[in-house]
């Protein structure tokens, strides 16, 4: 199993997130869109994992105490080389200190936290192959026109599932855990 932990967004978000999209699609634009029951914003990508490191990081995840976060969502952006199009998210000090504790959790489990920044954002759309540039060059021109975003207080953090198909992956929840208790 292909795992990951996230925040879910607010139901607010998704409604205007896909009001945003609406107004941003257009046919035929090379773009695979991501359905907005897809959307969330990675805390750490675990990648494939067996039963026996699936049942540690449950359990491991289940200790994390932390308060809720409130989060902000930035502007839309593209990075070119991976042919993603996202909304970015502000990396508060809440937010990066419930991915630290989600690492230290699941690093007890032997996942090793990536090297890279931790830079949370939400992907709306991917695009691969040869057309990746003009695609997202040409849905950056339609950028300007998108206004900005409600913020809102996650309450709750997941464990996903990511099953890959043909149309683009697939997330089911395995597992929840509460933001609010730090007992």
């Amino acid at each position: 199993m292909r795992l990951f932990v996230g925040l879910p967004l607010a139901s607010e978000v998704l409604k205007e997130l896909s009001e945003a999209v609406a107004r941003l699609e257009a046919p035929h634009d090379g773009l695979r869109w991501t359905p907005p029951e897809s959307w969330h914003i990675t805390l750490q990508f675990l990648g494939n994992t067996d039963e026996q490191h699936f049942n540690c990081v449950r359990s491991r995840l289940a200790e994390v105490r932390a308060l809720p976060v409130r989060v902000r969502l930035g502007e839309l952006g593209i990075f070119e080389r991976a042919g993603v199009f996202f909304v970015d998210v502000v990396p508060t000090s809440e937010l990066i200190a419930l991915a630290q504790l989600v690492t230290e959790a699941t690093g007890r489990c032997g996942f090793v936290a990536e090297k890279r920044p931790y830079h949370p954002h939400i992907t709306l759309a991917r695009v691969k192959g040869e057309r990746r540039g003009g695609s997202l060059k040409t849905l950056q021109g339609r950028v300007s026109h998108v206004a900005g975003f409600t913020g809102f207080t996650a309450t709750v953090f997941l464990l996903y599932e990511s099953h890959t198909r043909p149309e683009g992956a697939e997330y089911e929840v395995r597992d929840h855990f509460a933001l609010g208790r730090t007992d």
